[in-house]
């Protein structure tokens, strides 16, 4: 299907363009050296909307479509893949989480915050032993009189040491397997709550990724985000949201890779004439479009259908797929379109090469998302008696 974008999703991106272009692309690669969170960044982010754009209005958001997020989002990463990461953390997951799950006094509390870029994001799923199964986690909830006492660790948690608020899930009752997960919210500094340790990563090393461990760790009663036992039903949910979020990065760091690609190309010679003469180069280089706008109108499609109210889970499982492996191809073609120099960190192809990397990886791996579509096509497997 065709996109025609609104006037308004159009200035959105503009906006986002601009500020990537402008303020997070010339400081990317010190970022990415120095492993410096980009608080500042995101603080300017949260003046011009970027840091609650689907929140409404009332609780300080702008209320914008999933259209309009998904165009910012890959703005943001074409700029600076680390910043985007945080960003799409905070909007897809945690901001999502309390605007449909929330209570009142919740959103009340939490979401201003949020939107005004003073209290970041962060998602606690993960543990070491329960990955793709999230419904294996061992990480255990208990009520207490009026506190929930939370017991386990989390493993490979995105802006887990700077976050504000960390949204995440325990079982409370083992006997009802998933239905026996809830979601908690869990300030940074509630008593007992341990950062264990940080990540040295491959790629987006701006973005703080870490263990996260609870020992006796006590937060209010009122702290239960949604009701008991629907903590596998937030996440799943909310991670159908953080699909089309990947998505729209795998779009917005590919496309950096082309601009780079097609100026370098252009402006390097061999044997008397640009590199970009030559049809090998020409060729790949239509491909590289070809996919990028293939996996541009997936991502828009399934955000388009959330707008709708439509279901959508296997269309952001598609675009997450498709993005995800398409970007490492982007990116492996526009290293070897620049030889010797890609291989360098003084050209952004290389610092997005590893940026990329971990796209088929986290919110469910690309082996997770094929279930996912397999299961909406089929219906779940056959189980053996």
């Amino acid at each position: 299907m065709a996109f025609v974008l609104s006037e308004e999703q159009l200035m959105i991106q503009t906006l986002a363009r601009d500020f990537a272009r402008e303020v997070l692309l010339p400081t990317a690669a010190q970022r990415d050296r120095s492993r410096e969170f980009p608080r500042d960044n995101l603080r300017q982010m949260s003046e011009l909307g970027f840091m609650g754009m689907m929140v409404p209005s009332e609780y300080g958001g702008v209320g914008v479509d999933t259209v309009s997020y998904a165009l910012a989002l890959s703005e943001i990463a074409y700029g600076c893949a680390s910043t985007a990461v945080v960003m799409s953390v905070h909007n897809s997951i945690c901001c999502e989480a309390l605007v449909r799950f929330g209570s009142d006094g919740q959103k009340a509390s939490w979401l201003p915050r949020m939107t005004a870029g003073e209290c970041i994001g962060a998602f606690a799923l993960t543990e070491p032993s329960a990955g793709s199964d999230p419904s294996a986690q061992r990480s255990k909830a208990e009520l207490r009189g009026d506190e929930w006492v939370l017991n386990g660790s989390k493993q490979f948690i995105t802006t887990g040491r700077n976050a504000g608020m960390i949204i995440v899930t325990a079982v409370t009752d083992s006997g009802k397997g998933h239905r026996g997960i809830s979601a908690f919210l869990v300030p940074q500094g509630a008593p007992g709550l341990i950062i264990g340790k940080e990540e040295d990563k491959l790629g987006l090393r701006a973005s703080d990724t870490v263990q996260l461990i609870f020992e006796d760790c006590r937060i209010p009663a009122g702290n239960l985000l949604g009701k008991e036992g629907m903590g596998f039903k937030i996440a799943m949910s909310c991670l159908d949201g953080g699909r089309i979020g990947i998505a729209a990065q795998s779009v917005g760091v590919a496309t950096a890779c082309l601009d780079e690609a097609l100026e370098f190309t252009q402006s390097r010679e061999q044997f008397g004439r640009p590199v970009s003469d030559f049809q090998g180069l020409r060729w790949k280089m239509a491909d590289m479009a070809t996919e990028i706008e293939a996996a541009r109108l997936l991502c828009l499609n399934a955000a388009s259908l959330k707008d709708l109210g439509q279901r959508y889970s296997m269309q952001a499982s598609m675009a997450k797929l498709f993005a995800s492996e398409m970007v490492q191809r982007v990116a492996g073609q526009a290293i070897q379109m620049h030889g010797g120099y890609g291989f360098c960190t003084e050209y952004n192809v290389e610092r997005h090469y590893r940026d990329c990397r971990v796209f088929t990886l986290y919110e469910g791996t690309s082996e997770i998302q094929r279930i996912v579509i397999s299961n909406n096509l089929l219906g779940p497997p056959t189980v053996p008696k």
